[in-house]
């Protein structure tokens, strides 16, 4: 609506009908009392509004069921689909079905709670208020390395179960290997493991008709003591026996370390056997975890660090044996026990390495840094594996200097102390 014409001098024109905003003008005092401004007018013309958008056609808002099932329309094409469900039956049944495979792409996961933040939460809790009853530091990398493979085990299904698992290990000259499943693996673990229970007056897990000997023969026996394949319900007995393993070390007081476990051809201290079995259960888990096609970690540093010590100190009595068969050299001077002898270097590197020096002629003699005549440096994952019977002598990449048949001695001694 337009007010009435004004005359030239008010500042304003007019040119067919419409107003124009004025010039600068000068101040309120300056002003002719009789020729005040008038006001604006109160509207101008609005411009028309445009006309409202058609809805999106049947065929549109069909192709976008796909994207409204998986949450990935905008909020105008929610709106427009969800109004459009409503009418036709047809799209709302098929909108059920995209939405229903939708939940097919996310299966539920596990409600237990993951392996890492288990351990993030005991350690804070552990260092701000140490356990009244701790566990020895001997028998902390068993409890840590039984915990990681029963959270790897946890998930598997009865496929996995059945999942076929080669163990490798070294015997005398050659490399062997037994084909098995991962419940066999398993299986194997609670028997060997039951020598430590036994030695501690617990129950043996195979039971009073338990063979006498070492650990092949008892998993042999556990093997065949049925006719069916061994299952997903052995993993329970072998978790419960390894907490109560752990739980009765750590009540036992000080002196148990010292406590002898029979392998049948030797013997070790108990301390040591909780360090052999933490070792076992890391490479076989190692097997399960490469059989499954699974990623699995290492030991921690201190954790690996006490496996390769306990092996070094094990490398003379292993290489004393191989030479009482005749398969390694023999010894070039015999010496006191406690004196010094011939001496290898034994250096390993990467996480839980360190320096050892291997006494060549006798278990019982001194290692002498002067009378060092040959060294080794192998990456510590390396050396588990000969040790462990995965990799052979001759396929150690090593670093090598000195005495060429020490040296092949001391590596072979290190793939003997493998077993099934």
């Amino acid at each position: 609506m337009n007010g009435p014409a004004q005359s030239p001098d008010d500042g304003y024109e007019r040119p067919g009908g419409q107003a124009r905003i004025p010039g600068p003008r000068g101040a309120a005092d300056d002003l002719d009392p009789g020729h005040a401004p008038r006001p604006l007018p109160l509207s101008l013309p609005q411009t028309p509004p445009a006309p409202p958008t058609p809805p999106p056609s049947h065929a549109v808002l069909k192709s976008l069921l796909g994207a409204w099932a998986l949450a990935a329309c905008s909020a105008e094409e929610t709106r427009a689909v969800e109004d459009h469900l409503t009418e036709c039956a047809p799209c709302a049944e098929e909108a059920l079905r995209l939405r229903d495979a939708v939940g097919l792409l996310h299966p539920e996961e596990t409600l237990d709670l993951k392996p890492l933040l288990r351990s993030r939460v005991l350690e804070d809790c552990l260092g701000k208020r140490p356990a009244r009853i701790p566990v020895p530091a001997w028998a902390s990398p068993y409890d840590t390395e039984t915990a990681r493979l029963d959270a790897l085990l946890q998930d598997f299904g009865d496929s996995e179960w059945h999942t076929p698992v080669r163990l490798k290990w070294f015997e005398e000259e050659r490399r062997r290997s037994q084909r098995t499943t991962v419940a066999g693996v398993i299986g194997h673990l609670l028997t060997v493991d039951g020598l430590i229970a036994t030695a501690l007056g617990l129950d043996d897990p195979l039971g009073s008709e338990a063979p006498p000997g070492g650990p092949t023969v008892r998993t042999e026996y556990f093997w065949g003591a049925s006719w069916y394949p061994t299952t997903r319900q052995v993993r329970e007995p072998w978790r419960e026996q390894g907490h109560t393993l752990v739980r009765t070390v750590s009540f036992a007081g000080r002196g148990v370390a010292e406590l002898a476990v029979d392998y049948g051809g030797f013997a070790l201290p108990l301390g040591d056997a909780f360090l052999e079995r933490a070792f076992e259960c890391w490479v076989h888990a190692w097997d399960i975890a490469d059989a499954v096609d699974y990623p699995y970690e290492p030991p921690s540093g201190p954790h690996l660090h006490r496996m390769i010590d306990l092996a070094a100190r094990m490398l003379p009595g292993a290489l004393a044996q191989r030479r009482r068969a005749g398969l390694a050299a023999p010894a070039r001077g015999l010496v006191a026990a406690g004196a010094p002898g011939r001496t290898l270097h034994l250096e390993i590197e990467g996480a839980g390495g360190g320096g050892w020096d291997i006494a060549l002629d006798s278990p019982g003699a001194k290692p002498s840094v002067e009378r060092t005549v040959a060294e080794i440096a192998l990456d510590g994952i390396e050396f588990c594996q000969l040790a462990a019977g995965h990799i052979s002598p001759e396929d150690a990449a090593v670093g090598q200097h000195g005495d060429r048949e020490a040296i092949r001695d001391v590596l072979f001694a290190a793939a003997s102390l493998s077993r099934l």
